[in-house]
């Protein structure tokens, strides 16, 4: 299986003879292409044009991000199996409203019921979530009522704050506090856990995009405008609560992540170099992880079930299948 490459130091990417070199203040080593699917640069890295063709013959995304560790672009290969067929049917689900809605729906529902188990794991563990449960069920029943993008994006806003809100319950931590949801910059340390958590899933979810037919521009719940991608924002709010949240969970509850590992930068908290290093790791092992996909009969990872899932919604765009978002067993 291929894997991801994750560059926290500063330095230089280039292509020697046929892999890839990095060279940082620290060390120097050579990156296999062949066992590579894509490139997480947090660092400040210089690279050529030379390297880039060479990715792009490889087929390997490169994702860069910035010093707040938020998503600011990808080198993206031409899209080798990018389908007219498939993309037209794309663009004709969003133009219509209703074939849009459908969708967009649907992408909210997913996130509202894998949050909910999250919570009802959590409060079959002791925790006292009972509040929360109870108004998210009571904000979910609007959803199906709704007639607009923007009502429903005001109602997954709505429940995604009393979520977030319950994080403390779930954590009973002094040193990771909600407060209130703040990004651009995170304002403590929970809210930068959540925003570097959410910049992976985002991103892994464009590159399994890339390893199908469809295009990442065209999304339904969020607007396809002037940003670059939309379609991984929309299949990203499946996945952030049982993925990205759960890690942030047990890597507090087991007290992996301390205090220690974050600084002040920019008038914001940020994690810092060994931080990211060990949030990374988690993460991985959770991609990694394995569980069985009573759909299929046998065991996927969390890796392969957003690439499963992208396949549904191909799937639906063609009138195969009607889309089902994937909700979490546990």
């Amino acid at each position: 299986m291929k894997k991801t490459v994750y560059i926290f130091s500063d330095g230089e990417l280039k292509r020697k003879d046929n892999t890839i070199f990095l060279e940082t203040e620290s060390e120097k080593k050579y990156i296999p292409v062949e066992n590579i699917s894509e490139i997480f640069i947090f660092g400040e890295v210089s690279i050529n044009k030379r390297l880039l063709e060479f990715l792009s013959g490889a087929g390997i995304i490169l994702h860069f991000f910035n010093y707040y560790e938020y998503y600011v672009g990808s080198y993206y290969p031409r899209e080798h199996l990018n389908s007219g067929y498939i993309i037209l049917k794309q663009v004709e689900h969003y133009l219509d409203e209703s074939k849009r809605m459908i969708l967009a729906k649907k992408f909210v529902q997913g996130a509202v019921e894998n949050i909910k188990k999250v919570l009802i794991y959590y409060s079959n563990r002791g925790k006292n979530l009972d509040f929360s449960i109870e108004k998210i069920n009571n904000l979910s029943q609007n959803i199906e009522s709704v007639n607009t993008i923007e009502q429903l994006m005001a109602i997954e806003g709505n429940i995604r704050e009393q979520y977030y809100k319950s994080m403390d319950n779930i954590l009973n931590n002094e040193h990771f506090i909600f407060e209130e949801r703040s990004k651009k910059p995170p304002k403590n340390k929970l809210n930068a856990l959540i925003s570097f958590s959410n910049s992976i899933i985002y991103t892994s979810c464009l590159s399994a995009i890339y390893k199908t037919h469809l295009d990442p521009r065209i999304g339904y719940l969020h607007s396809t405008n002037f940003r670059r991608f939309t379609l991984n924002l929309d299949v990203a709010e499946i996945f952030k609560p049982i993925i990205g949240d759960r890690v942030i969970f047990t890597l507090i509850n087991k007290d992996i992540i301390k205090p220690q590992h974050f600084e002040t930068k920019f008038s914001g908290i940020v994690l810092n170099e060994k931080g990211r290093e060990i949030f990374v790791k988690e993460m991985e092992e959770r991609l990694k992880s394995t569980f069985e996909y009573k759909k299929l009969g046998r065991h996927v990872s969390y890796r392969d079930l957003i690439r499963l899932e992208l396949y549904k919604i191909e799937k639906h765009l063609i009138g195969e299948e009607e889309y089902l978002p994937f909700i979490s067993g546990w």
